[in-house]
């Protein structure tokens, strides 16, 4: 929280920084994160106004899945906002390279980010960095404890414990043991695949080797993940295909389900309910494997 404060008010005095004088400047803030509303507006916005009196400052979020094509629309209109918050890598590459983000090689304090922080947002040639990163996220499960409870669960560690866990619950018949939808898409691809992933293509062994060309979607553990990914379907909520994300959410919240495959981006949405009670468990090992891979990767950065 401090940190994300932190960044956002040095970037609203850079681009004041660079704006003419008037008696009063709006400064307005594209996003795709809709849960993030109350912090910028009770947190982030008030304080740097009460510092800048002169500066009246909009966060205006639009959905995560009509986030880039709204982006777009904007920046080719000229209607888009003074910052932009970046999505990761190519996304963002391509909007500098375009020109609707400036460099901020020369922002002083972007030497205190390290390499892995700015690589999602700088050139290939190292020569530009476009955003200010923000945050990163991991990725795992959460749980709901009460529903642990009265099902007597134990926290799977394994992956045939995970299916043992998720059989009990479908069983039992009162809860989905998996929330999660497919509408919006890019569920299955981050809180899924992106999940249980790693431990299948072994982390950065196997990143680096689709990179290189020594692993293929379709063979080894990205095949294996996908397959396993495959096995869900099961588990999840009826009518899954409808569900959307936001669904998703309320659905776990509302303790409607046992298990919410998530990240740590999901942290502070249900923190907010003192009387929501869950803990969160990494994505289980395969059967025989010790050593545990998780996703975490950059995620946001903010550009102007």
């Amino acid at each position: 929280m401090k940190k994300l404060l932190s960044i956002s008010l040095l970037m609203l005095l850079m681009v004041v920084g660079v704006t003419h004088a008037q008696d009063k400047v709006t400064l307005t803030i594209e996003s795709w994160r809709n849960d993030d509303l109350n912090i910028w507006s009770d947190k982030i916005i008030p304080a740097f106004e009460a510092a800048n009196p002169t500066i009246h400052v909009v966060f205006a979020p639009t959905a995560p899945t009509e986030y880039n094509a709204a982006l777009n629309t904007k920046l080719e209109g000229g209607t888009a906002g003074d910052l932009i918050t970046c999505r990761p890598f190519d996304v963002s590459l391509g909007l500098f390279k375009t020109g609707y983000l400036t460099s901020l090689t020369d922002l002083p304090g972007m030497e205190n980010f390290g390499d892995a922080a700015k690589s999602a947002w700088i050139t290939d040639d190292g020569k530009d960095v476009f955003c200010v990163p923000m945050a990163s996220v991991i990725h795992g499960f959460m749980y709901n404890t009460d529903i642990f409870k009265e099902l007597n669960l134990e926290v799977p560690k394994t992956e045939t414990e995970f299916f043992a866990v998720l059989d009990k619950i479908k069983a039992d018949g009162k809860y989905a043991p998996l929330v999660m939808g497919t509408a919006d898409q890019w569920e299955s691809a981050t809180m899924g695949f992106q999940n249980i992933g790693p431990n299948y293509w072994k982390g950065e062994e196997g990143r680096t080797g689709l990179i290189k060309g020594t692993e293929k979607y379709n063979a080894g553990g990205f095949l294996t993940a996908f397959q396993e990914l495959a096995k869900w379907k099961d588990y999840l909520p009826d009518g899954y295909q409808a569900e959307k994300y936001s669904d998703s959410q309320t659905l776990f919240s509302l303790g409607k389900g046992a298990i919410y495959p998530a990240g740590s981006w999901d942290i502070s949405t249900f923190e907010k309910d003192p009387e929501f009670h869950f803990a969160a468990f990494p994505p289980p090992l395969p059967d025989g494997q010790t050593d545990c891979y998780i996703s975490d990767h950059t995620d946001i950065a903010m550009g102007m």
